[in-house]
């Protein structure tokens, strides 16, 4: 459902106002000049310039205001075709906005070619390395657009093509083979036997505190006679201390034939998961169960809300974000891209082609983003702020329309009198 953006009241810029002041201004000057020109034509030959200059100089700059304000509302209040342009294809404007941006930023060719000579981790390191110091300008604005961006893309925006692309990433990528290499990398560095330590430790803690289950289960289970004559509590005990003697000498000794057979079921897991196209049937198949499950759907939008308030509080404040052993870290890291060639190429190869993939698949996403973002827009609201953007400069086409038609006046009444 399309959100409606409600109506703000954004006063109009300084600089808009002084410029239509001087516009009208301007207009009003020529009003008064054919005026005066007009009652004093009969006098000297010379007025009749002075009026022929101030009554086309009324005429362009009445056109051009009309013109101007037909773009943003229905001059005088009149409902003249053709006016109030931007309020009534707003929608159009927006369409015609994603389109261009489709056709000339999300087309992935022309995404490769412009980011083939883009250096995205030598900008990063020399920013890391060396932050800009106080509050400028450029760094209070790009603060307050990237706070403004993050807040607009919440998670049923931005948040659903980060979870999406987490999801395609985890379905594409074969986890059986990197699980295997992890776990022959640990065994060859004696990696392991900490895990297994850790496994053996928490079976002997786990059976001290369930060995009532045990005794329940000898009692039940070992027949009317061995609970008349009281064995079946000696047969617990000794089934308890057995095992909890078994899991002690495992502990102790690295050598033990049952640690020594776990070890070899880790190293035929680890083959198995690489070269078994039957195990690794499995794991895809309990991988894709796991991505569909609602739980690990729910931990990814954990992460991404994470994320997204992590980088909203870097945003607010950059100086927080640089300080302490964060900002040493990330200086640090500043140095080495800046240093490290090989890193550098990575680190701009895997730009490039994120922000190509990016590009290839969500690029008509975006576009939709973009075109419902400005439909749910108010009308009035639009209005304002694009004139407030633009208005300024509008208002110099009626400066230059009531000057230059002041001169084409002028030269046709030189003219008319030459002939």
């Amino acid at each position: 459902m399309m959100v409606r953006t409600p109506p703000t009241s954004e006063a109009p810029p300084a600089a808009l106002v002084r410029m239509r002041m001087v516009a009208t201004g301007l207009l009003l000057v020529m009003a008064v000049l054919f005026l005066v020109a007009r009652a004093q034509v009969g006098i000297h030959p010379a007025w009749g310039f002075v009026r022929a200059f101030a009554e086309a100089a009324m005429v362009g700059g009445l056109a051009d205001w009309f013109a101007v304000t037909a773009l943003f509302r229905h001059p005088l209040g009149l409902p003249i075709p053709h006016t109030a342009i931007v309020p009534r294809n707003k929608d159009r404007i927006g369409d015609t906005l994603a389109l261009f941006l489709r056709d000339n930023f999300l087309v992935s060719r022309v995404v490769a070619r412009r980011m083939r000579g883009l250096d995205i981790a030598g900008a990063a390191g020399r920013w890391l390395a060396n932050p800009p110091g106080g509050g400028g300008r450029i760094r209070a604005g790009a603060s307050r657009l990237m706070v403004e961006m993050m807040q607009a893309f919440g998670p049923d925006r931005l948040g659903g093509m980060v979870k999406a692309t987490i999801a395609q990433k985890l379905r594409s990528t074969e986890v059986a083979p990197i699980l295997g290499q992890v776990l022959t990398a640990a065994i060859a560095d004696q990696r392991h036997k900490p895990l297994l330590d850790g496994a053996i430790r928490w079976s002997a803690g786990l059976l001290r505190a369930n060995d009532h289950l045990i005794r329940a289960m000898v009692h039940d289970r070992g027949g009317a006679l061995l609970r008349w004559t009281g064995l079946d509590e000696t047969v617990a005990n000794k089934l308890i201390d057995g095992l909890d003697r078994l899991l002690s000498d495992m502990a102790d000794d690295p050598d033990h034939p049952l640690r020594l057979k776990a070890e070899e079921g880790l190293t035929r897991l680890a083959h198995d998961l690489q070269h078994d196209p039957q195990m690794r049937e499995r794991v895809e198949v309990a991988k894709a169960q796991l991505i569909d499950n609602p739980a690990m759907q729910r931990w990814i939008d954990g992460l991404w809300e994470q994320a997204r308030a992590r980088m909203l509080r870097i945003a607010r404040d950059p100086e927080a974000a640089m300080a302490g052993k964060l900002g040493d870290m990330l200086r640090q890291f500043g140095t080495t891209l800046q240093t490290d060639a090989r890193l550098a190429t990575t680190i701009n190869r895997f730009v490039r082609r994120a922000v190509v993939g990016t590009a290839a698949d969500y690029g008509d996403g975006i576009v939709r983003l973009v075109s419902e973002t400005v439909r749910g827009w108010d009308s009035r609201t639009i209005t304002r702020r694009l004139e407030n953007a633009v208005g300024r400069d509008l208002q110099y086409i009626r400066v230059n329309g009531t000057l230059v038609g002041g001169l084409v006046g002028l030269t046709i009444h030189a003219i008319d009198l030459s002939l």
